[in-house]
């Protein structure tokens, strides 16, 4: 029996990579992908989520999501992505429409009709908190919850404290982590450094000579260069293909520990961080005169501080070598 997935994104270059990723795998059926704004304005994600569904040759509904934050403006990351959020690679439009009805009904429907599913968030959490306000009870009924977002050395990628995802709506964030889901959060520092994708590795994914692996340099294009000018790594950072990685496979995720994390959603200097309380102070009765209500908060959140980078490599690889049907 595949395993059920429930993708909920803000698709641009790497989403997309994480999409193909799902979409290939050989165990896993991707039940539905729903859209939120986040990267891309969410009409542009749709898009970029129906084209890369058509390439894989795969027949997976899709849904519009929420096109704003909860409480703030959306501000958009195409400076990163391009401003198609796909390099600026002018892909042509998708033979299909997104479905109708809206990715707050599809989440709460799919999640019902698949108890027991994973669902894995590449974007902003917005979708995710409308979806557990109307529907509280689908947070048990989540066999894993995997969060692309956060950065638990709090060395941010939007500003020094906090990842693009949690930035852009912290208020759903917040609420998303505390609604008892079985989050495992992957924070954007797991994909950093030696995780990224050398100029040589680059190399072997062209020579591959596949759509798929030439889709994924190219989409890219823009936020190879954003990640080295700007963030200053080496090459390509996958954070979503990453965490895709992890829920594809939970053995990448090397080391793990659960923790309260909570979300800053007040302070301009810090909006967004994800505040991971590694030590269990919060928890501490004698903290109770510094932290307040946050003393009986529970270790709720699965936090992953490493991964087996050449075996996310080698799967990254592996949907990459063949041809889609």
């Amino acid at each position: 029996m595949p395993r059920d997935f429930l993708i909920d994104t803000d698709t641009a270059s790497d989403d997309a990579v994480a999409l193909l990723m799902a979409l290939r795998w050989p165990d896993v059926a991707v039940r539905a992908i729903t859209v939120v704004a986040g990267n891309v304005p969410v009409d542009q994600g749709v898009t970029n989520a129906l084209y890369t569904v058509e390439l894989c040759g795969a027949d997976v509904p899709v849904y519009r999501g929420a096109d704003r934050p909860l409480m703030r403006e959306p501000v958009h990351a195409q400076f990163f992505h391009g401003q198609d959020g796909m390099g600026d690679q002018h892909y042509p439009p998708p033979k299909a429409s997104p479905r109708p009805g809206h990715a707050v009904d599809a989440l709460i429907e799919t999640i019902k009709a698949y108890p027991g599913l994973t669902l894995v968030t590449l974007g902003p959490l917005t979708n995710i908190a409308l979806a557990l306000a109307r529907a509280p009870e689908i947070a048990r009924m989540v066999g894993r919850c995997v969060v692309m977002g956060g950065a638990a050395n709090t060395v941010g990628n939007v500003t020094p404290a906090a990842e693009y995802n949690i930035w852009f709506d912290p208020e759903a964030a917040r609420r998303v982590f505390h609604s008892g889901l079985p989050i495992e959060m992957v924070g954007c520092e797991l994909s950093t450094g030696s995780a990224n994708i050398t100029e040589a590795e680059m190399a072997e994914i062209r020579a591959l000579n596949t759509p798929l692996a030439h889709f994924t340099l190219d989409c890219n294009r823009a936020g190879i260069r954003a990640n080295r000018e700007w963030l200053g790594d080496p090459g390509l950072a996958l954070p979503d293909p990453v965490a895709m990685a992890i829920a594809l496979d939970p053995t990448i995720c090397t080391r793990s520990s659960r923790h309260h994390v909570e979300v800053e959603t007040s302070s301009s200097l810090t909006r967004g961080m994800t505040v991971v309380d590694r030590l269990g102070v919060a928890s501490d009765e004698r903290n109770r005169p510094i932290w307040g209500t946050l003393v009986d908060r529970p270790p709720s959140v699965t936090v992953c501080w490493a991964i087996d980078i050449p075996r996310w490599k080698a799967m990254l690889y592996s949907v990459l070598k063949e041809q889609p049907a």
